[in-house]
């Protein structure tokens, strides 16, 4: 057996250099799949390719076919606006991961040919003795075989208090030995941190076979949800494109056989129909809403990574939280002090008692001054903040000899110097049990003792022990060190009390779940954490009023259908691993859920990734977490997630807004396309007049309705159905009502204007100005229908009133002009036309408000009837 007093160098020989080469050979080098930028051309194919700008570009190479290269040129302006939008938000998500980024692959420190040796992490390889430190990031999964280690675990298992690494016994199971948490296992874990200690390890796996790269590969079979808005608009052009073709084609066989047009007139009249029924304005309204969507949602420190997770943050109805880092800080701080006659804690406490200063000070010198260690770093703090400015602070002071954390003995004591003359102050901390022990008491106060620590455990509390002594050693000249006894156990010690550590929650998650549940989105925590724990940070942030969790091990005995019914009934889920997480995740969204998922570890990257909306931390997330997720926080603010709900919300409301208005003006105008050619009237609509009112449309849909504000009751109203979409029947009812009743007084003005005799040019004046000022009608109606459209003029819309002055300027440009006035075919009305718009105009808004009226007599209705009305 090696001799431990040894240098590690002489102790263990390692790997020779050849043997190293020819795994690295053999099995590859030490390196994670990881997810490369997409390329510009990539982002260009994905975009054009989509059916909706497939269309977009049939319909501009239709405009240049008939020589409108304006409108055509709009119209693939667009392609080429939202292809910048993209790659500026895809470089700048790139971007920020890569600043982001701080588990990239470690350097590791080996024994090879006998020698230390520092090499890059993806070199290592299975075989290789790694010497680790305090501080280090551990390059592979190994096992342990020499020292003694204190391990943070928390991206694997989600508790954020390290754990204690011990040898692994020669006769000991490696496989069994190879699985995270837990003190006192060897097993050591890629891309973990050495918290404390020093030790040698064996590595037993690297790359893709470590635990790190186990999840890799759940990752990457996890595919991505699909897009219902994008799925639903492309039914929704698919079948409107069919349609549009049958009646225009319908259009030229009447125009021609029917009225005994000529054939390019008639040919004419089926495009401009075949352009009225096209509504390209939806690929527009998806893309740049969604696009403008991501960039409003920046401003709130939302990273969008995936632009279509935009559309599902407004139907969220469960929301599935880590503990470690998102309900918390992961950041470990005291929260209790306890003697066997009193408690404190800091909240609220203005100052620290009397009786609890000898502990305070006793902790902070059984820890180094500078620690690594996140629970030394909280002693340090809690008694720099408390005993500021008292004798028991003593920063600077050195111990004369320490005692570390072994197998035997899970305490440590560091030895100093004190005023009296060989005499010495032993200050220990450890596990309460092993504490208590070296005080050597009787059964009563270890009883009175054990019980307090399981009080604090049932909170969720890590709980040390914290104890003095003194011990006298032979009389020394002054450069003479004392022979220091062998064990802990030959001093005599004086037991102070129990410190206690919890990792706290964020400030500001109870105001954020509050807000979640009056939105009427369910929160369900997520936890490899200890079922106590977990409870206990549920009832400090208000998460839950159900005590009841269930467990990993619970949740494997179960079958999908008992678990989705328990899952009804219960908002904690406790001691997960990666796998149940992803399963639960699964489970939630067959059940009908629409499932966002935080987190900040790898063991949460499968969930992120199958989750609708996957939610990573970006400061203390891992970047597995944050490339399987489609929104980062970058300041890993918990309510920043509740403002990105909210904005999701106002994006759908606004898509639904914007849809209506498109559906509403393209009905009258299908019908001033279609309808005089089965009543022989002169065309009223031309492609060139169709062409003015996309001018109109367009901006309309993609500026305005893009700028609504968020409606008073956004975060007040359940989440809207997953089946209801925007463009469903149902909701598009209220819009082609809309737009039937302008169409038919629009046609009617145009039958009474041709019974008075007025020629086709004023009638079509008339009708098309009426058209034109129906579109700012439309837009007003459709902005709320919960009051009448005019009273929203004043609402705040920065686009609103320049999209009318637009109106008004091109309106007056059109009929003022004699050579526009005469492209177009029109000619001045006079003040009867004048008279006659005003009047059409005024039975438009009369309409709108009556279809307005009925629909929300028709949505009361239910309501009514529940209430017995």
């Amino acid at each position: 057996m090696p001799d431990s007093t040894a240098p590690v160098s002489e102790r263990f020989h390692g790997l020779s250099s050849a043997q190293a080469q020819q795994r690295l050979a053999t099995e590859g080098s030490n390196l994670l799949p990881s997810s490369t930028p997409k390329s510009t051309l990539a982002i260009v194919r994905d975009v054009v390719t989509e059916p909706m700008f497939l269309m977009l570009l049939a319909a501009g190479g239709i405009y240049l076919a008939l020589g409108d290269r304006g409108e055509a040129l709009f119209l693939l302006g667009f392609v080429f606006v939202v292809i910048g939008i993209t790659l500026a938000q895809e470089r700048k998500t790139q971007r920020a991961l890569e600043s982001l980024r701080d588990l990239s692959a470690p350097r590791a420190l080996v024994i090879r040919d006998g020698q230390e040796q520092r090499i890059a992490g993806r070199d290592v390889v299975r075989g290789d003795l790694m010497v680790l430190h305090e501080g280090d990031r551990i390059a592979a999964d190994a096992l342990l075989i020499d020292g003694q280690l204190e391990v943070d675990e928390s991206l694997l298992t989600g508790e954020a208090v390290p754990v204690a690494k011990l040898p692994m016994a020669p006769n000991g199971q490696p496989d069994a030995a190879l699985a995270p948490g837990g003190d006192g296992t060897p097993g050591l874990f890629a891309s973990t941190v050495v918290t404390r200690g020093v030790g040698v390890a064996r590595v037993c796996a690297t790359g893709a076979r470590t635990a790190v790269g186990r999840i890799g590969a759940d990752l990457a079979a996890t595919t991505e949800p699909s897009s219902a808005l994008q799925e639903g608009s492309r039914r929704l052009v698919r079948n409107l494109g069919i349609g549009a073709v049958v009646l225009a084609l319908a259009q030229v066989l009447l125009g021609w056989w029917w009225n005994g047009r000529p054939l390019l007139e008639s040919l004419l009249s089926g495009i401009a129909l075949a352009m009225a029924i096209l509504p390209e304005e939806i690929p527009v309204i998806l893309t740049v809403f969604l696009a403008l969507g991501a960039w409003r949602i920046a401003h709130q420190k939302v990273l969008t990574r995936r632009v279509t997770a935009v559309e599902a943050l407004g139907a969220i109805t469960v929301l599935a939280v880590d503990k470690t880092g998102t309900l918390t800080l992961n950041r470990m701080a005291v929260a209790e002090l306890a003697t066997p006659e009193q408690h404190f804690r800091p909240e609220g406490a203005s100052h620290l008692p009397e009786e609890f200063h000898r502990l305070a000070e006793f902790a902070m010198l059984a820890t180094p001054g500078d620690p690594f260690d996140p629970m030394e770093k909280a002693i340090q703090h809690f008694g720099h903040q408390w005993l500021e400015g008292t004798e028991h602070v003593h920063d600077g002071r050195e111990p004369e000899f320490e005692y570390a954390l072994s197998g035997e003995i899970l305490a440590m004591t560091r030895v100093f110097a004190s005023d009296e003359p060989d005499v010495h102050l032993l200050a220990t901390k450890g596990a309460p049990e092993a504490v208590a022990d070296l005080c050597h008491l009787d059964a009563a106060r270890l009883d009175a003792i054990r019980r307090q620590v399981e009080a604090m455990a049932e909170r969720g509390l890590r709980v040390l022990g914290v104890a003095r002594g003194r011990w006298r050693g032979p009389a020394l000249a002054p450069d003479q060190s004392p022979p220091w006894p062998t064990s802990q156990h030959d001093f005599d010690f004086d037991f102070l009390g129990l410190v206690a550590l919890a990792d706290p929650p964020r400030p500001e998650v109870p105001a954020a779940l509050a807000e979640c549940r009056r939105a009427g989105v369910r929160v369900v925590m997520m936890t490899g954490d200890h079922p106590a724990t977990a409870r206990t940070i549920a009832q400090q942030v208000g998460l839950s009023d159900r005590p009841e969790v269930i467990t990993g091990a619970e949740l494997e005995a179960l079958d999908d259908a008992a678990l989705a019914k328990r899952l009804r009934h219960v908002d904690l889920c406790a001691r997960l691993k990666p796998q149940h997480k992803l399963r639960l995740v699964q489970l939630l969204r067959a059940s009908g859920e629409v499932v966002a998922m935080t987190g900040d570890g790898v063991n949460d990257a499968p969930a992120l990734k199958a989750a609708d909306v996957g939610i990573a931390m970006g400061e203390r997330g891992t970047d597995v977490a944050r490339e399987a997720s489609a929104l980062v926080l970058l300041d890993d603010s918990f309510a920043r997630i509740v403002a990105a709900i909210r904005q999701g919300r106002r994006i759908d409301d606004n898509v639904r807004k914007a849809t209506r208005f498109v559906f509403a003006v393209h009905v009258p105008i299908i019908a001033l396309a279609l309808v005089p050619t089965l009543l022989h009237w002169p065309v009223l609509l031309l492609p060139v007049h169709i062409v003015l009112m996309e001018l109109l449309i367009d901006p309309a849909c993609s500026i305005v309705f893009e700028a609504e504000p968020e409606d008073s009751d956004t975060m007040e109203r359940p989440p809207r159905p997953v089946s209801d979409s925007p463009f469903a029947a149902g909701p598009l009812l209220s819009s082609v009502l809309q737009g039937l009743g302008m169409a038919a007084v629009l046609l009617g003005g145009q039958a009474w204007l041709v019974a008075q005799g007025w020629s086709g040019a004023q009638g079509r004046a008339v009708v098309f100005s009426t058209l034109v000022l129906g579109v700012m009608l439309l837009i007003l109606a459709n902005r709320d229908l919960s009051r009448p459209a005019l009273m929203g003029v004043t609402d705040p819309n920065p686009w609103l009133w320049r999209m009318a002055a637009a109106m008004a300027l091109l309106l007056a440009a059109v009929l003022g002009v004699p050579v526009l006035r005469d492209l177009m075919g029109l000619a001045l009305p006079g003040m009867p036309g004048l008279a006659t718009g005003v009047g059409l105009v005024a039975l438009c808004l009369v309409w709108l408000e009556a279809v307005r009226q009925v629909q929300q007599r028709w949505r009361s209705a239910p309501t009514l009837r529940q209430n017995g009305g």
